[in-house]
């Protein structure tokens, strides 16, 4: 079980797996989009390990990769419809979801994300999650993606919660990195999280 020290004040969860399995949708709906928008085919494993970066930071290395620019536009309208299309196999992770359905009501909690706001705010809400929490902070609300600060920093402002008190949960590298960043305790929740395919 996920420890959370007597001195938080605030919890500021991930979105896109820790409290929710969306990698497997984005992977199909990236690598569709990229093969329809880019002519491109990508190998799944390019993938492995990119899971806390931006869309702009995904595109910034293909291109680079690729040494030509993309459609950025194009990609990102069919990756996030890919995705969208795909929200009837979401799951949430249990280990993280429950542990903020036991500090509702106790502690403040937020949402900080690198994702679109659409992606995140519908995968909270097919997962039934989104009321648990007191603000979403998305990329579209600020300036820098994950390692940058930004994203917990605006959390901890909208929840009054002094960034040195919050403890923040993550799945990235990129994630706990923002998490120091900002002065906060980052648990990674990856050590509790039961792979897909283990037993039950």
């Amino acid at each position: 079980m996920i420890a959370v020290p007597a001195r938080t004040a605030a919890l500021i969860f991930d979105c896109d797996g820790t409290l929710v399995d969306t990698l497997p949708l984005y992977l199909r709906g990236w690598l569709a989009a990229l093969q329809a928008e880019a002519a491109h085919e990508v190998a799944p494993e390019w993938f492995h390990g990119r899971g806390g970066l931006s869309e702009q930071m995904v595109l910034d290395l293909m291109e680079t990769e690729l040494g030509r620019p993309l459609d950025r536009p194009a990609i990102l309208r069919a990756a996030r419809r890919n995705v969208l299309a795909a929200m009837t196999d979401l799951r949430e992770i249990a280990a993280v979801a429950d542990l903020a359905r036991r500090y509702r009501g106790t502690l403040p909690m937020a949402v900080a994300s690198s994702g679109s706001r659409e992606i995140v705010l519908a995968s909270l809400t097919h997962t039934g999650l989104l009321d648990l929490f007191d603000t979403v902070v998305t990329i579209d609300d600020v300036a820098r993606a994950k390692p940058a600060p930004d994203l917990f920093l605006e959390a901890a402002r909208r929840l009054g919660a002094a960034p040195e008190c919050c403890l923040v949960l993550e799945d990235s590298a990129e994630g706990l990195a923002a998490a120091g960043h900002a002065g906060m305790r980052g648990v990674d929740i990856r050590p509790y999280v039961r792979p897909p395919d283990s037993a039950p």
